[in-house]
């Protein structure tokens, strides 16, 4: 999966449709709705994408936690917690 960063400082118009009662309490609490609209996009675009790495990625951190189970970690007697 090619990374693609998240943030960039260029910005494109876009179309939402969203409920006018929502529209209306955030315009009335001066929240900017490009800004609430582009973080949250941000939070579920990560969450997804730590998803599909955690599903590709299924088998070899199956095989890692077997590996830790029978090895233990290495330099695990070094730790002081």
């Amino acid at each position: 999966m090619k990374h693609v960063p998240i943030r960039t400082s260029k910005r494109k118009p876009v179309n939402l449709s969203l409920d006018i009662g929502i529209v209306a309490a955030a315009r009335e609490a001066g929240i900017n709705l490009s800004q609430v609209s582009e973080a949250a996009l941000r939070v579920a675009t990560r969450i997804e994408q730590d998803r599909r790495w955690k599903e590709d990625n299924r088998a070899w951190i199956e095989a890692h936690a077997a590996w830790v189970d029978s090895n233990e970690l290495p330099l695990e007697r070094y730790r002081l917690f």
